[in-house]
């Protein structure tokens, strides 16, 4: 087996310009928490706590950025830019009707996760969000 190593580089973005979604881990699949990139799939940390989730986030994100430069692939940019929008166009509430099937199913799945239903929605938008291919 022929290893290759690969250099640190220097991402344009920091860290911190991505969004990131923090999330409790079941205990019966080891507990702790898990950090994924909703701009980056198949970046994801995990740790006991938050902040260990967020700093092999920072790992994961820095050798995810190497390798893609590595291979010549760009990096993209943060989906979400701060500047581009105004406190007004923001707020950060949706509202959405759901037929109650759909509903209770998430409802369900919620309960299993250990999760509240926002938080499980936030994570499912994000998981969308982040295997969207940008044009």
């Amino acid at each position: 087996m022929t290893v290759k190593r690969i250099a640190k580089a220097k991402p344009i973005f920091p860290f911190e310009a991505y969004s990131h979604v923090v999330s409790p881990i079941d205990a019966a699949d080891g507990g702790g928490f898990m950090l994924t990139m909703p701009d980056l799939p198949g970046v994801m940390g995990d740790g006991a706590t938050e902040i260990e989730a967020i700093a092999d986030g920072r790992e994961a994100f820095i050798a995810t950025v190497s390798a893609m430069v590595d291979m010549g692939q760009q990096v993209p940019a943060p989906a979400f830019n701060a500047n581009d929008f105004t406190p007004a166009s923001a707020s950060g509430k949706v509202l959405a009707r759901l037929p109650r099937s759909m509903h209770m199913q998430l409802t369900a799945r919620a309960k299993t996760e250990g999760v509240s239903l926002n938080a499980l929605v936030l994570a499912l938008i994000a998981e969308g969000l982040g295997r969207r291919n940008p044009a």
